[in-house]
């Protein structure tokens, strides 16, 4: 199997030639970062839809954690256009964090379409470096399709544990690997190295869950959810919460 995926990649890879030329002269990260988000906002609605009955049964959770004035302390990590703001209950103070500036102007716009929410405001650094959000400040880090793309998921979760007050729930939603040899796996795996230039550096082929289940959360929460799209490589869902 190791030889027919090395095959399918090297043709992939010739048939996409430019795109991996791009990459290695570093022209190609600027072009997807400005591009990327207009993307996004065109999957959001269709994703939206198709999701919308587990995120609201989700983000439904988060209330509970509102204290006597009533307001959350959220932040969201890779947060995007802001997909996820009209299923978070009133009362979240919203701050969002992101690697990418170009998603500020949508995300300003998102914001003004959720004025049940308050928002804070959008800091650009990567998850694995929030030193600009204090020490068990939030009450609820939000995560839902980042931690495919980040560099380190173990630091992004250290990082997610040491914002969190204690007793605070950090919400994931992501796409993990196929099962083990599996056509899936194998098509993912042929997939990756191209799709990563695609996605703005998405794995495919991640197993988020043992990192999850490494980080020691003090309760984990996994359900396995199938794929919303089936002409995606994108594997498995697993959606759930990891309590502090």
């Amino acid at each position: 199997m190791d030889v027919l995926v090395f095959v399918l990649q090297t043709i992939l890879f010739l048939l996409t030639l430019p795109l991996h030329l791009l990459a290695l002269l570093g022209c190609w990260k600027p072009i997807c970062s400005k591009y990327f988000p207009y993307l996004m906002a065109a999957l959001t609605l269709r994703s939206n839809q198709k999701m919308e009955g587990k995120k609201r049964e989700l983000f439904s959770q988060i209330k509970e954690l509102a204290g006597a004035s009533g307001q959350v302390a959220l932040l969201e990590l890779g947060c995007g256009t802001g997909a996820n703001f009209e299923f978070y209950p009133a009362g979240c103070r919203v701050t969002c964090i992101d690697p990418n500036p170009h998603f500020e102007k949508f995300l300003a716009k998102s914001m003004a379409k959720n004025k049940h929410l308050q928002y804070e405001q959008f800091l650009v650094a990567p998850g694995e470096d929030m030193s600009q959000v204090a020490d068990g400040s939030m009450d609820v880090v939000v995560c839902t399709l980042v931690l495919c793309s980040v560099q380190s998921p173990k630091k992004v979760l250290q990082e997610v544990q040491r914002v969190l007050k204690p007793g605070g729930i950090f919400f994931f939603w992501e796409h993990v690997a196929e099962p083990p040899g599996s056509w899936g796996l194998l098509w993912q795996r042929v997939v990756e190295p191209t799709w990563k230039h695609i996605g703005d550096g998405c794995y495919l082929t991640r197993e988020t869950w043992k990192e999850l289940e490494r980080a020691k959360f003090s309760k984990l929460q996994l359900k396995w959810q199938p794929p919303p799209f089936k002409w995606l490589p994108v594997g498995p869902h697993i959606i759930g919460l990891a309590v502090k």
